[in-house]
């Protein structure tokens, strides 16, 4: 019998084995667990208050007179500083405990590290191979929650989340069984949470599969492949999605907003709340609150140094970096993971948005506002990925790169960034300031859900009721279907759309359709419809599906301030592609003027704040000559 022939059997008995293990249930529709402690009634006003299909989001001029009004008399209850993942999170479960919730960013919703991630949701393979090797039963507790999470963040968001297979090339038959059995034990873990059970696959149907993975080179031949599920996540959107969320629910949620100073009691002993700065007007403002949580991320202990100038820096920043190659290095729906590289790093492959995103580097770095690439973590990317492709890996492909700051909570005792744990920690070093930090994108719910938890003691806080977030999903995820964009497609057929000053009919192809459907859920109608009846039909950019009305919409109803906003959290073109972001610019910040009545001074500085962000994504384009010459 085929050495194929019996791994698949052995893997068909280890999956029967798994759903037996878990009651008979059926995997690919495991029942969701509920932290849902506030009863069903209050559970379901919330959802009725969020996903009311006429709801919008309050102003931000609203949203700014409120955390005004939270005086020394009549405070909030928590205020969050840091608008990524997590403090968005922590926002979205505190204010519907029923607490009174504010939150400030000083850039933009996940204008940091959470739109800079690997877009992955994952539960951490490294961590279960430390786990197993060196008896390391916190890294296994890791892996246990991520996995649980991993499957909550996808059902909570269905529409910008979702299932994505990644194959892992093997290349002697000892490490076709390592990956294999590994991976099993991945499923196992998993257990009710499962995603798909992986299997194995031989040379041949992983070429089929993957036609650009090579199957000889180097000395080495190609015995097969372990394909595993993990989950993939349009990052940027959920953290905006969490926010506006956090807003519908209640929570005075304000972008562009600087915390400069902490308010203290007339002791000294606890902060009582902030000075802010609307970084857009440059008007400041206090506000009042029982209990800060301190989510800034790699900036958390700038933060906490605010507060007490003696406090001892917990954070050990590491670079990913992430580059962006055409959609012909990878096929659509397969990922790549090689476990380790010639130094021991993982790096992969995945399909993202009609590209490929291809990293990562893990070195110590320096925290920054705009962290940039270096060109040698870029050449070590390519370098890594040529050794397992068949075709040519060359720079000028590259269409976007950008590095991101990973806040890990420092081990004393670790060597080195690859053995800190990814584990998040709270704590209370000073009284009133709560901090969260570390821990990763996949949990950012659990972390939050701890945060408030710790918030609500320090405070003597009484909320309502307890966490419902692990079964509450998010703007646009109740009542989405992945055909839901037929319904777009069919009842949008036409639309008008400006070009060269005249009036003429457009089509919402497929494409289009697809992408509004998945980027806004439920909501795409809305953007539809101001594409058909306002002449903001045309693509932003061509070759990609992204619509003038979307820059209008998110200006209305998702806090785009700027022209940065849009390119980089509200559509990822930034990312995606930079000289195609950089053609987009013009017309973006047009409609953006129009909308938030920019006269011509404020236009011009938009654009030029906008190039100079995109100059930090390093495009062919801008590129650094190597040898005389780009490769």
């Amino acid at each position: 019998m085929p050495a194929s022939t019996r791994l698949r059997r052995i893997g068909t008995a280890v999956g029967a084995a798994i759903a037996t293990a878990y009651g008979g249930t059926t995997l690919l529709n495991p029942p969701i667990a509920t932290c849902d402690h506030g009863g069903d009634s209050s559970l379901v006003a919330l959802r009725q208050k969020i996903h009311d299909p006429l709801a919008v989001v309050p102003s931000r001029e609203a949203q700014q007179s409120t955390l005004i009004g939270a005086g020394s008399t009549n405070p909030l209850d928590i205020l969050v500083i840091g608008g990524g993942a997590t403090g968005s999170g922590v926002a979205l479960d505190a204010v519907t405990r029923g607490l009174r919730v504010g939150l400030v960013e000083r850039e933009d919703f996940s204008s940091g590290t959470s739109s800079r991630s690997t877009k992955l949701i994952h539960g951490g393979v490294r961590y279960l191979e430390k786990a197993v090797f060196n008896f390391d039963y916190g890294q296994l507790k890791l892996v246990f929650h991520a996995l649980e999470e991993r499957k909550q963040v996808i059902d909570n968001a269905p529409h910008l989340c979702h299932a994505l297979p990644c194959m892992t090339p093997c290349f002697d038959w000892f490490e076709v069984v390592y990956y294999w059995i590994g991976l099993k034990m991945y499923d196992l873990v998993a257990g009710a949470r499962l995603l798909h059970l992986s299997r194995y696959y031989s040379a041949n149907e992983s070429a089929e599969l993957f036609p650009t993975l090579a199957r000889e080179g180097n000395g080495r031949r190609l015995r097969g492949t372990v394909v595993y599920y993990d989950g993939q996540m349009n990052d940027s959107r959920l953290n905006v999605g969490l926010a506006c969320t956090a807003a519908l629910a209640g929570a005075a949620v304000l972008n562009h907003a600087e915390v400069v100073s902490f308010l203290k009691d007339d002791k000294g002993e606890r902060v009582i709340g902030v000075r802010i700065r609307d970084n857009l007007s440059g008007k400041e403002f206090d506000t009042y609150a029982k209990v800060i949580v301190n989510a800034a991320g790699p900036f958390c202990d700038s933060i906490r140094k605010m507060a007490d100038k003696d406090a001892r820096a917990i954070i050990s920043p590491s670079s990913g970096v992430h580059i962006v190659l055409p959609d012909y290095y990878s096929p659509e729906g397969m990922g790549l993971i090689v476990p380790k590289t010639k130094d021991g790093r993982v790096v992969f492959m995945l399909p993202w948005l009609g590209r490929t995103v291809a990293g990562t580097t893990d070195s110590s770095t320096t925290i920054t506002l705009l962290p940039e690439p270096h060109e040698d973590e870029i050449e070590f990317i390519l370098d890594a990925i040529s050794d397992y492709l068949n075709v040519k890996v060359r720079r000028t492909d590259v269409l976007s790169a950008w590095s991101g700051i990973r806040p890990l909570a420092m081990d004393p005792s670790a060597k080195n960034t690859e053995s800190i744990s990814r584990d998040h920690v709270v704590f209370e070093d000073y009284p009133g300031l709560v901090t969260i930090t570390g821990g990763k994108w996949t949990t950012y719910r659990s972390m939050a859900e701890d945060a408030v938890n710790a918030a609500t003691k320090s405070g003597n806080l009484n909320p309502s009721n307890g966490c419902v977030t692990n079964n509450l999903r998010i703007v646009g995820g109740e009542g989405w279907h992945p055909a839901s964009f037929t319904v777009i497609a069919q009842q949008y057929k036409r639309m008008k759309r400006t070009y060269r000053s005249k009036v003429v009919s457009g089509v919402m192809d497929t494409t289009s359709a697809k992408h509004l459907s998945h980027a806004y859920g439920s909501l795409a109608e809305r953007v539809a419809a101001i594409a058909q009846n306002e002449y903001l039909g045309k693509r932003l950019a061509h070759g990609y599906p992204f619509l003038e009305a979307e820059v209008a919409y998110c200006a209305r109803h998702e806090y785009c301030e700027s022209a940065v906003d849009f390119i980089a959290r509200r559509c990822s073109l930034a990312f995606l592609d930079t000289d195609a972001a950089g053609r987009a610019l013009p017309r973006v910040i047009e409609i953006l003027a129009a909308e938030h009545k920019w006269d011509k001074s404020r236009q011009k500085q938009e654009l030029q704040n906008a190039k100079q962000f995109l100059e930090t994504f390093k495009s062919s384009k801008n590129a650094q000559f190597r040898d005389g010459k780009h490769v």
